[in-house]
């Protein structure tokens, strides 16, 4: 699940959001806004039963995808698109 809330200026807060077991082990949500950079965007576990990360984003088109421990891509249904390259979020 995807969240967005408008911060003051340009910026938008994007809040990922996936289940805290699944899939098991460490996830980072990697994308062109971090250089698919794994691991600088790891989702932490939250007391609700979920796993979150937030990053700040300025206008525009970015992809993305969720990579999971042992090399598993996962993709967002909640994201704008998905498509065979990941998913697209617009800000």
């Amino acid at each position: 699940m995807i969240k967005r809330s408008k911060l003051f200026g340009n910026q938008t807060r994007v809040t990922f959001c996936l289940p805290r077991d699944t899939p098991p082990g460490a996830v980072s949500v990697v994308g062109c806004f971090n250089g698919w950079e794994p691991g600088r965007h790891e989702l932490v576990p939250r007391r609700d039963g979920t796993r979150t990360v937030t990053v700040r984003l300025a206008p525009g088109e970015y992809r993305f995808r969720y990579l999971a421990t042992g090399g598993v891509w996962l993709d967002d249904d909640t994201a704008d698109r998905v498509d065979e390259q990941g998913c697209v979020l617009v800000v």
